[in-house]
């Protein structure tokens, strides 16, 4: 669980606390959650709005489907997510941005634009993204997708040991963040469940998450609705809620520090429960 000494997580001049949400805003017409209802740009600056009120600590802007789908290519990911950063920067001048993208060059335009954080969730496929990170003095989340190109699905991916592997990986892309001029206080890692694993991958890096904040690396989960959450329950997409807070409480009580989902608002209830419950 978070202790004390747990190293500061510090973002947009926030020392960020012990459970921090990061709420999703896709500018895409496709995702698997949403279905493109935060697309349209006012759409998705209401939906931070929202999400803000809410209780979130971070917003994660994203401008390309994680799954397969219609090639997006560099202009249009801009286009889709410049003018929504440059807008919430405005409007939320204390709330962490974050934008969820592996290209530098997006990262780049961005940064510029008053993004935080870059959430690189494809686990470095562009190694540029962390030179960028350290040039505008913004942060970095280092994943890990089991070398996978991104947006592609694996087939019938094995590891010898799954959280093996992701900690040697996210460890090894935080410390090389360090040395190119990220800050340590700006490097979060995350294992990047169901990206290059299976249900059974993700549930095992769920009950070792410890393993993982051990690393002293503030850790960070992106479970909300995902497939490994549906595939265990038998639900749907739209029928995954329960079992994502449930899964937010035990990455908690393991470690966890930053909490991506779709609902802030109930997120931040359970979180908050959990910190009761621990008297923290």
């Amino acid at each position: 669980m978070t202790s004390p000494d747990v190293p500061p997580l510090r973002l947009n001049g926030r020392d960020l606390g012990p459970h921090a949400i990061m709420a999703v805003v896709n500018r895409t017409p496709d995702s698997f959650f949403d279905r493109g209802a935060t697309y349209g740009f006012d759409a998705a600056l209401a939906a931070v709005d929202r999400a803000v009120a809410a209780g979130a600590d971070i917003v994660d802007i994203g401008g390309v489907k994680a799954g397969p789908g219609e090639d997006v290519g560099v202009g249009e990911e801009l286009r889709r997510v410049l003018d929504l950063v440059s807008a919430v920067r405005e409007r939320h001048p204390r709330v962490v941005i974050s934008v969820d993208t592996w290209r530098a060059e997006v990262g780049e335009a961005v940064a510029r634009a008053g993004a935080d954080l870059l959430n690189d969730t494809w686990g470095g496929p562009d190694p540029r993204l962390a030179e960028v990170a350290a040039a505008h003095g913004i942060g970095l989340v280092c994943s890990h997708a089991g070398g996978l190109a991104p947006r592609t699905r694996p087939h019938r991916v094995g590891y010898d040991d799954v959280v093996a592997d992701v900690v040697a990986h996210v460890t090894a892309e935080a410390e090389r963040a360090v040395a190119l001029g990220v800050r340590r206080d700006a490097v979060l890692i995350d294992p990047a469940h169901d990206f290059g694993k299976n249900t059974r991958h993700s549930l095992e890096i769920t009950r070792r998450l410890g393993e993982l904040a051990a690393t002293g690396w503030p850790l960070l989960v992106a479970v909300s609705n995902k497939d490994f959450i549906g595939e265990t329950l038998g639900r749907p997409v739209g029928e995954r809620g329960v079992g994502t807070m449930a899964v937010l409480g035990v990455s908690a009580l393991l470690g966890a520090r930053v909490f991506r989902v779709h609902d802030a608002a109930a997120a931040r209830r359970a979180l908050d429960a959990v910190q009761a419950t621990l008297g923290a």
